[in-house]
């Protein structure tokens, strides 16, 4: 049985050793398959951060619509700091706005989850389609439901 690789027993040194191996164009050396794998890896987890971002983001807006009793400074600057995140993030990525109205529709079922386990409401109080456009969901001054002091309040 052949003794695990370095990737296998410390990916930290691995990535070390891999950039050493790049900066002294030492291309044969180069562990391909895994450096192939690790990059594919990378552009995932962009993608990811953003249906992240957008879920927690959508979450918290149906939490701000439908119990607009409950809401909070905290609930205000989560919502402030996803759409602050998702910006930064499409701007770090750009090449993610495509991909933005598919992370949308995978983004709301979370969303959903995430308000029905913080607000013990129902599943079927939400509706099953988002009810927000892209553009009102990442518009910093957009808030689902009625209008609220909080968001005045937190600008003086």
């Amino acid at each position: 049985m052949p003794s695990p690789s370095l990737y296998e027993t410390d990916f930290y040194a691995w990535t070390e050793e891999q950039v050493t191996l790049l900066h002294n164009e030492q291309w044969s050396q180069i562990d391909r398959q895994n450096l192939i794998e690790e990059i594919q890896s990378l552009g995932k987890q962009q993608r990811q951060e953003l249906r992240n971002r957008l879920s927690v983001l959508i979450g918290h807006l149906l939490k701000w619509q439908y119990q607009s009793q409950r809401r909070s400074r905290s609930w205000l600057a989560i919502l402030r700091i996803q759409r602050l995140d998702i910006a930064e993030l499409l701007e770090d990525n750009p090449s993610l706005k495509p991909y933005l109205e598919e992370a949308l529709r995978k983004a709301y079922l979370k969303g959903v989850e995430l308000a029905v386990g913080e607000t013990d409401l129902p599943k079927r109080t939400f509706p099953v389609e988002c009810p927000y456009s892209l553009s009102e969901i990442v518009d910093y001054d957009f808030y689902s439901g009625e209008p609220s002091n909080l968001v005045a309040e937190s600008e003086c």
